[in-house]
């Protein structure tokens, strides 16, 4: 997400009503202190709200990557928000951040 500034708020839409993240309680905290969560579901303004956490995932989290920081996994889908006509183009920010982050590498 090199592309996003950090705590930019991300409008990018979502396809599912089941899946969900969840872990056990001591992976959490190390994804959490290893900065490997990319994404959380927040309400407009970035704030963590259940009514925002379409499917329960722990700690609000949509996306996470590995400890190397080259593979991430996600649940909102970026490919769909990356046209003004699709409705927005924040899902934009993602694939320049993969390709900026292939360049470095």
């Amino acid at each position: 997400t090199c592309a996003a500034a950090p705590g930019q708020i991300l409008r990018i839409p979502i396809g599912h009503g089941e899946g969900n993240y969840f872990a056990a309680p001591d992976v959490l905290d190390r994804l959490e202190a290893n900065r490997q969560v990319i994404l959380r579901y927040t309400d407009p303004e970035g704030r963590l709200a259940d009514a925002w956490n379409p499917n329960g995932s722990a700690n609000a989290i949509a996306s996470v990557c590995n400890e190397s920081r080259n593979v991430v996994g996600m649940m909102p889908h970026p490919e769909r928000a990356c046209e003004p006509l699709l409705g927005g183009v924040d899902g934009r920010l993602i694939f320049e951040s993969v390709v900026t982050a292939m360049a470095i590498r």
